[in-house]
């Protein structure tokens, strides 16, 4: 998996109830045509990463078909994951 553009925004709760921050993450991404995750018109990783006392995660994912934004249902494995947490924690220190 090879992240080639992202955008990043933050996401506000009005209600105050969800401690800590969140952030949208749309990461686009490209995979081996091998892969079963393969998409010849782009794939996109929505990513809403969460910071509460300093502490960063990937709360949810979903990937999407970047064309058309139709979720694609598959699920990514532990490292793939991990890497979009680093990259997440990574630009956050960045902006």
């Amino acid at each position: 998996m090879e992240i080639i553009e992202y955008s990043m925004i933050e996401l506000i709760d009005p209600t105050g109830i969800l401690t800590g921050n969140r952030y949208e993450f749309r990461i686009y991404v490209k995979f081996d045509e091998e892969d079963e995750l393969y998409n010849e018109k782009g794939t996109g990783v929505r990513v809403i990463y969460s910071v509460d006392g300093g502490i960063g995660k990937v709360a949810s994912y979903h990937l999407f078909e970047r064309a058309t934004d139709e979720v694609l249902d598959f699920d990514l494995d532990d490292n793939e994951i991990a890497q979009l947490a680093s990259f997440c924690e990574e630009h956050l220190e960045e902006e």
